[in-house]
């Protein structure tokens, strides 16, 4: 996904920056509270290394993930949605919701608040 746009068309504008098969489980697991690499790895879709080290590059690029380090030794980054970010949760919700409904999908668990592990 180039700087280029194909039209100036709201939805295709989006898919521009979130319209790949990945960017939107990233997206998904952040708003569920995941915040390091090993945990997006550990999510059931199986999402190769090297694409979800790209996807979070990209999505921090387009200013919808930040990063904010945990260890300097050795340095470690855990990923939080921006402000930006956030303003996806209306669009995800409608997502889970039509995905319930006409998808076959099924309502995820309440999400917990994240406890950062310790000695990472």
């Amino acid at each position: 996904m180039t700087g280029i746009r194909r039209s100036r068309c709201p939805v295709s504008c989006t898919l521009d920056v979130l319209g790949d098969r990945w960017s939107l489980l990233v997206v998904r697991d952040l708003m569920r509270g995941k915040r390091r690499f090993a945990e997006f790895a550990a999510s059931p879709e199986g999402i190769p290394t090297n694409v979800l080290a790209e996807r979070l590059k990209r999505l921090r690029a387009k200013g919808i993930v930040r990063t904010e380090r945990y260890s300097d030794r050795p340095p470690r980054v855990e990923y939080l949605l921006t402000d930006k970010g956030e303003d996806l949760r209306p669009m995800m919700r409608a997502m889970v919701e039509w995905g319930v409904r006409h998808a076959g999908g099924r309502m995820p668990p309440p999400v917990t608040p994240h406890t950062a592990p310790t000695g990472d």
